[in-house]
């Protein structure tokens, strides 16, 4: 299960640096990003009671346009707070029973690295890449506001990745972002399918560009 992700290396947003993933190069963008950065060191970690931090994610209303946002990194499924059971970590192959219903509502977290049993894993090129996500709005009960929760998706483990752990993050190509973010699109076998295969060759990628970190358990956070 991977419970650490995120962007850079924890240093502010450079003049004219480019992530190359849209819509985070845009000025609102941009915006929610930098503010991320300069608070939690580009890392994103699992929202809980003794950590309430929200993370960015990419998401897309019903005219395609894309954009980022803040959100809660495990799932709520009604306004009375995060459900009981493991929701921060989705399983491809339980998409279409487990998590039927926010798999119609989906995002890419926007990340550079992971990391799995204290390994941290990227891109060899370091480039940014969108990890799918689910998603699940609510109303706070306690605040009254709308709050964005997500889970992240993840695959069986191949290449370098496979080394670490069994399971690793569902990266997606960049062709495959606009078919996963489109709310048009149902969630259905034929796109948990789709977006298996098409993650491959970039989950082959993911390579060690870290040595073993300590782990953090999400267990302590709740």
């Amino acid at each position: 299960m991977c419970a650490s992700y995120g962007l850079g290396g924890g240093a502010p947003l450079r003049e004219g640096e480019s992530f190359g993933l849209d819509p985070m190069d845009t000025r609102e963008g941009r915006a929610v990003i930098s503010e991320w950065m300069r608070g939690r060191a580009g890392k994103a970690a699992i929202t809980g009671r003794k950590a309430v931090n929200l993370n960015p994610i990419i998401r897309a209303n019903t005219d395609g346009e894309r954009s980022v946002e803040l959100a809660w990194w495990w799932l709520w499924l009604d306004g009375s707070g995060p459900v009981d059971f493991s929701a921060f970590n989705s399983r491809d192959d339980k998409l279409t029973r487990s998590w039927s219903k926010p798999f119609q509502h989906r995002a890419l977290l926007p990340a550079t690295w992971y990391v799995e049993k204290g390994v941290k894993f990227g891109l060899p090129d370091g480039s940014t890449f969108g990890i799918a996500g689910l998603t699940s709005t609510v109303i706070n009960q306690e605040t009254g506001a709308e709050l964005v929760t997500y889970s992240m998706v993840t695959r069986d483990a191949v290449g370098d990745a496979a080394t670490a752990w069994h399971r690793m993050p569902l990266a997606l190509p960049s062709e495959l972002h606009d078919e996963w973010l489109s709310p048009d699109r149902p969630g259905d076998a034929e796109l948990v399918a789709r977006v298996k295969l098409g993650s491959n060759e970039i989950s082959e990628a993911m390579t060690a560009v870290e040595p073993k970190q300590p782990q953090t358990s999400a267990a302590t956070l709740f």
